[in-house]
């Protein structure tokens, strides 16, 4: 279920499962697999948060050049990106449900409220933030820091 103001979601409720946050990186990709098996450990739902804004999502394609996009316009073009991105990242056979959430909000923001309401968040080590030499990103440090209930940290494996 999802909060909603006007048409655009600003909030996930999970009623438990376990959250993993995925802006795209390969950091994120890792905890995407992890919070998986997570879900399948724990038999319950996994879902997937995409926190975006107008300038961290794609423009709509349907929406014609000159004509400003709606913010319903980039949210649903933020959760089909990212549908798509789960579906190939971990297949149509998950063994769990898998609901994946775009939420226009900030990524801390957006995982510390879905923590109030899921039984555990993963969150990746690094993200797409510009500070690679940092052991913990900003977003996984604000999560661990705040999160209403457990946090899991997937390490990102060096390349």
């Amino acid at each position: 279920m999802n909060a909603s103001i006007g048409d655009v979601t600003r909030r996930v409720v999970c009623n438990g499962g376990v959250v993993v946050g995925d802006d795209g990186s390969s950091g994120a990709e890792e905890a995407l697999r992890f919070a998986l098996e997570e879900a399948r450990r724990r038999e319950t739902t996994l879902h997937v948060v995409r926190a975006w804004s107008i300038m961290s999502t794609a423009r709509p394609i349907d929406v014609p050049q000159g004509i400003a996009a709606s913010l319903e316009e980039y949210e649903a073009t933020a959760l089909s990106d990212e549908q798509k991105r789960v579906a190939q990242l971990l297949g149509e056979d998950h063994g769990v449900e898998v609901e994946v959430h775009a939420v226009h909000a900030p990524a801390v923001q957006a995982l510390i409220e879905a923590s109030e309401s899921a039984d555990v968040v993963v969150v990746g080590s690094r993200g797409l933030g510009g500070f690679r030499s940092l052991v913990l990103g900003s977003v996984a440090e604000q999560v661990l820091r705040h999160a209403a209930g457990p946090v899991i940290v997937v390490r990102h494996k060096a390349s």
